[in-house]
């Protein structure tokens, strides 16, 4: 909802209204009144009628200039030299703009001819330009990332992150609710899907640190003041008057990148402001010994925390009784935050680079009580200062953070330099020295998580950023089963583990001990924007399928797209298990659906151009095969149907010519190999 407002009277500093309340020393954040579910968010716009200043710097900030349409103006990009080659997948990729629209060509070169060409438009461009700017595409709703990113500091194009090293998905890497709901405001997602958006916004706005805004509006509207001085307004979050942890929880849930695992029940929707992050999920990391100098890109939180800065000064803030009521209206300033250096409403490039000097200087000079100079006089009498710095020739003006918070690449993203922030002696040679070796998964927000929380850390860890058999060992300590009550409270996470392990009779047993019955009707029922049952009623589908029991694969396959009907690969593997079970016209129907949902789906339209050839039509599956070849080149499955159809066909010539071009990509393809036996006898 958007509240239309008139002119609207307000001061921070009036009396206080009804719903003042005094501070305390202890912050209690469920008095908040925009925590409750009837508060909605209204929209940087709203807010800009009374703060028009703060909207007037916040929009140049990273997080105000964090995701927009892709426009001239929203590029940072250079467009003179755009070309970039993967040269793994011997794909090239250039970026022009096509009028106002802006073009990525992928196509691929066979001397100086270009055998395969594929154009695609970009919508969205996501990154402030302070980094890097990545892009997105939207085909009816569902966003993927695309093949180039802009890297401003070094103004280049290169592959995005991820996608380097054979692992370039091109025009398929799904954007999920856990990458939107950090670098942009929150979305309309699509429930049952993994990256269907009704609506996207343009930037994170000010409701995400500071809630939404709709109740605080209501009572400026009717004349409700209070003065904020002296009292906290419940009627939304100000961060500055939050706990210190809290505080930091705000910036921690998007600054502190990682293995996120969500407490069971919860999204990424649900944490506002002044809630404890750790109630809605836990973030882990992997720590290492002899590599203190590592770091990924949004490691701000975790890495500030390893600061002697930042834990000297949270001891003292606990330990100190001494604060009026009136200083603990501020507690941040007892301790050492993000908004100690940080204005969040004014840009890093407009902030004078003093203000991160004097920041420094608050803590690290002292007072000596001498006078400088001749100025002893009464009028002019001054206290001198000295620097806290054994270093020789640095001065109050010198720049600190240089030396103790060095600039340097982090681990994730190429060709990005940051401010490592564990602040901290410069490191010798002699401190990077050693053998990096792995200590476990560290919880950097949560003290003591339980035993599924690891497990799932662990499992997370695996299957999105590094294939190690030690993570699955790690997860496999925690997941008993030896009872039946253990079977089932760890199921969906045992079913993940062994399906990871490629282990499908351990999961068709572990099917057989709770039933299908209990499974389909009575544990895997529940929607969720995570699709925790419908993940599992897949991978349950996906064992009994690779172990030759079609039936009940096709019984599992059927629930886990009735519980996620937009996960598209969901329902590719349900119509190819149809069609195996020669349910063709279903299969049909299945397929149909895919590609009305997403046209560029390239294994439907192989696997529909399947049906079609069985079901007769020869004409129709040629031209969903090569509507599908005009996307990818390179997809086996799809090669190997289109010599099956010429094979058909009695081409003989021309389904040689396909499996060669598929072994010539992949010299290791079986089915290929057998294939191309089969089809000489007849050249």
């Amino acid at each position: 909802m958007v509240l239309t407002i008139g002119v609207i009277v307000f001061s921070c500093h009036t009396p206080e209204g009804n719903n003042a309340v005094a501070a305390t020393t202890q912050q209690d954040t469920l008095l908040y009144l925009n925590h409750s579910d009837s508060a909605k968010y209204v929209g940087i716009n709203t807010c800009k009628l009374c703060h028009q200043d703060i909207y007037n710097t916040f929009i140049k900030t990273g997080m105000g200039k964090s995701f927009d349409v892709a426009s001239k103006t929203k590029s940072a990009g250079d467009y003179h030299t755009s070309v970039i080659h993967d040269k793994i997948g011997d794909f090239y990729y250039k970026a022009y703009w096509l009028n106002d629209s802006l073009q990525f060509l992928e196509y691929r070169l066979k001397g100086k001819d270009t055998i395969y060409k594929r154009r695609e438009t970009v919508n969205f461009i996501i990154g402030s330009g302070h980094h890097t700017n990545s892009h997105i595409q939207s085909v009816n709703g569902y966003l993927n990332q695309m093949p180039m990113t802009f890297y401003t500091q070094k103004k280049q194009w290169d592959l995005p992150p991820g996608f380097e090293n054979g692992h370039n998905s091109r025009f398929m890497r799904k954007i999920g609710l856990e990458c939107m709901s950090c670098h942009n405001n929150y979305p309309e997602f699509v429930l049952g899907s993994e990256n269907k958006f009704t609506s996207v916004p343009e930037g994170i706005n000010c409701e995400r640190c500071h809630g939404p805004g709709s109740i605080h509006v209501q009572e400026r509207q009717t004349g409700s003041k209070i003065d904020t001085s002296k009292y906290i307004d419940y009627s939304i979050v100000n961060p500055a008057k939050l706990s210190i942890d809290a505080q930091f929880d705000i910036c921690q849930r998007c600054h502190l990148q990682g293995n996120t695992i969500l407490k069971e029940g919860k999204s990424f929707y649900d944490f506002k402001p002044g809630m404890k992050l750790s109630d809605f999920m836990t973030v882990f990391l992997p720590k290492y010994k002899h590599a203190d100098d590592e770091f990924i890109m949004a490691s701000h939180a975790d890495r500030l925390k390893q600061s002697q800065c930042f834990i000297k000064s949270i001891e003292k803030a606990t330990g100190a009784s001494r604060a009026s009521a009136a200083e603990k209206l501020k507690p941040y300033k007892d301790a050492m935050t993000c908004i100690t250096c940080h204005n969040p409403h004014v840009s890093v490039r407009e902030t004078n680079p003093n203000v991160f000097n004097d920041a420094c200087n608050n803590c690290h000079y002292k007072e000596t009580g001498k006078t400088k100079g001749k100025e002893g006089t009464k009028d002019n009498l001054t206290f001198g200062s000295e620097l806290v710095c054994s270093k020789p020739g640095i001065t109050r003006a010198s720049n600190c953070v240089s030396c103790h918070m060095p600039k340097s690449g982090s681990i994730d993203i190429p060709h990005v330099t940051v401010h490592d922030h564990f602040i901290r002696k410069p490191m010798t040679k002699k401190d990077k020295e050693g053998i990096k070796e792995f200590i476990g998964l560290y919880a950097i927000n949560e003290k003591n998580p339980n035993a599924i929380t690891k497990a799932q850390a662990y499992l997370n860890q695996y299957e999105k950023f590094e294939n190690n058999a030690f993570y699955l060992d790690s997860a496999a300590f925690y997941l008993k089963d030896q009872t039946d009550a253990e079977l089932k409270t760890n199921f969906k996470l045992l079913v993940q583990l062994y399906f990871i392990k490629n282990d499908f009779t351990k999961i068709s047993r572990y099917a057989d001990r709770l039933t299908d019955t209990y499974l389909l009707n009575n544990r895997l029922i529940k929607k969720s924007y995570s699709n925790d049952d419908a993940w599992a009623s897949y991978r349950i589908g996906e064992s009994f399928y690779n172990t030759g029991n079609m039936q009940r694969a096709i019984n599992y396959y059927k629930n886990a797209v009735n519980l996620a009907p937009y996960v598209l690969d969901f329902r590719n593997k349900y119509g190819a298990a149809l069609a195996a079970n020669n349910l063709l016209p279903n299969a049909e129907k299945e397929f149909t659906v895919i590609l009305k949902e997403n046209p560029k789906h390239v294994s439907a339209l192989t696997n529909l151009g399947y049906v079609k050839l069985r079901m007769g039509n020869t004409n129709e599956a040629e031209t969903l095969y090569f509507k599908a070849l005009g996307l990818d080149p390179d997809y086996e499955p799809l090669l190997l149907n289109i010599a099956g159809l010429y094979a058909y066909k009695k081409d003989f010539k021309q389904a040689e010519v396909y499996l060669m071009r598929l072994l010539k990509r992949n010299p290791n393809n079986l089915q290929a190999k057998q294939a191309l036996q089969q089809i000489k006898q007849f050249i």
